[in-house]
């Protein structure tokens, strides 16, 4: 039995060309992917800045409350000697 070149060449030409397909098909979404992963990764870096500037503005509001605390305390202590010691009775 003889083989002739064309039933040679034409599984071979499928399975390169089936190969060829796969990788267009596959470099295609690879690079797709690659964009949007890009893509997140700038949302993310946008997102990540929003956080650190309110991590920012909870400290800085921690510390003004921090002062407010201890001035109050102060009025408290003012207030305190301004009224003075309490009145006790007397008892004969």
């Amino acid at each position: 039995m003889l083989v002739t070149p064309d039933v040679i060449g034409v599984p071979v030409a499928v399975f390169v060309a089936a190969v060829t397909f796969a990788g267009g098909v596959l470099g295609g979404v690879s690079g797709m992917l690659t964009r949007l992963e890009k893509r997140i990764d700038r949302r993310f870096d946008l997102i990540d800045a929003r956080f650190e500037h309110v991590d920012a503005r909870f400290e800085r509001i921690e510390s003004d409350l921090a002062g407010v605390k201890a001035e109050l305390v102060e009025v408290k202590i003012a207030i305190a000697r301004v009224e003075g010691p309490q009145p006790r009775l007397l008892r004969p």
